[in-house]
């Protein structure tokens, strides 16, 4: 019922890419800033959430996956705005772990020697991969 009645406010658009960037507090109102960019560029709605006494957001990109150029565009726009928290010394997991959407920004996050620590535990406590397989690092 909430899911269905945020979307009847956003016209129909029942889809969200959910994201938890968390920059430095110095960062804040220039990621903030930039998100509204990314989203204007993208002719998309973007709302923020979040914890700012920490830096943890969680824009959410609003967006309707039947139409193949929004859809398109939401993903640009997921994209930038990873990249944008990066870019200013943030991390693309700020509370809520990796999963399948963010395993790609992992890699561009973190050095070759810390995923490979990752895999290596994963190996050493998975040894057969049945714990989630395929998120966060393939072992």
């Amino acid at each position: 019922p909430a899911l269905g009645a945020f979307a009847a406010t956003l016209g129909g658009r029942p889809t969200a890419f959910i994201e938890d960037v968390a920059v430095p507090r110095s960062e804040l109102a220039k990621f903030m800033g930039t998100i509204e960019e990314i989203a204007v560029r993208n002719r998309l709605r973007v709302f923020t959430l979040g914890h700012a006494g920490d830096g943890n957001l969680h824009p959410t990109v609003v967006f309707d996956e039947s139409d193949a150029d929004e859809f398109r565009r939401a993903q640009t726009a997921y994209d930038d705005i990873m990249a944008a928290g990066l870019a200013l010394g943030g991390t693309s997991t700020g509370e809520h772990g990796i999963g399948t959407l963010k395993r790609e920004w992992l890699t561009r996050e973190l050095d070759p020697v810390s995923l490979e620590l990752q895999r290596g535990l994963k190996r050493l406590f998975d040894p057969k991969n049945l714990l989630n397989p395929g998120k966060v690092v393939e072992a």
